[in-house]
């Protein structure tokens, strides 16, 4: 893999929803060596306060309850059927309040938030982040969005660098709209409805 060419990687990735079926694989990504076990990607959503105080092992059955439940809570990237990458994206209100201004002309359920990206340190720039970020609104637009927001930063940015970088969004059409604190920039992209195809994005996303 070392020596791989970055597009056979990324032709070879598919893209799932988390789901009880998908959830054993999440688990095998953020448990490996490296992974987000620390937060399990709970930080920005909605939840209550003894939640927030709990210890890592509480955060991960808080993520698990979500998806027993059914609640979306974002999309896997597998390579021959390994799970190496993940994007947390699902609708606004799971999420507390991200900053950023308000936009009144998006319903609350429509509205998807895009917050994190995990890819391992062996994969990066290998296009693994642009095909999930593809991957990943295209199943928010799939799910009924109309919106996808996101908090990317700049490649300079000495923090939430997990939440990615403004040019990625750029290149597939979000714009901004202002800034969410002094780092974040608040991005979004209007979705064409579920029975459209925006190039853009599908041309090479796939989820399965």
């Amino acid at each position: 893999m070392p020596n791989e060419p970055a597009a056979s990687i990324a032709d070879r990735l598919t893209f799932h929803e988390v789901d009880r079926q998908r959830w054993p694989n999440l688990v095998r990504l953020f448990e490996a060596r490296g992974g987000p076990k620390f937060c399990w990607c709970m930080v920005w959503r909605a939840m209550p306060k003894a939640v927030k105080r709990t210890d890592d092992p509480g955060r991960k059955a808080a993520l698990e309850r979500r998806v027993r439940q059914g609640v979306p809570v974002g999309v896997l990237g597998e390579l021959d059927g390994e799970p190496v990458a993940w994007c947390s994206i699902a609708p606004r209100p799971t999420y507390r309040s991200l900053g950023g201004p308000n936009d009144a002309s998006a319903e609350p359920d429509s509205a998807w938030s895009l917050i994190c990206f995990f890819v391992p340190q062996r994969l990066r720039g290998r296009s693994v982040m642009t095909r999930l970020l593809r991957a990943a609104v295209d199943h928010a637009r799939r799910r009924g969005a109309t919106m996808v927001e996101a908090y990317p930063v700049d490649l300079d940015s000495p923090s939430y660098r997990f939440m990615g970088f403004v040019p990625a969004f750029r290149a597939v059409s979000f714009h901004e709209v202002g800034m969410a604190g002094t780092r974040r920039h608040d991005m979004r992209l209007e979705l064409p409805t579920a029975g459209a195809t925006d190039p853009q994005i599908s041309q090479i996303s796939r989820i399965e």
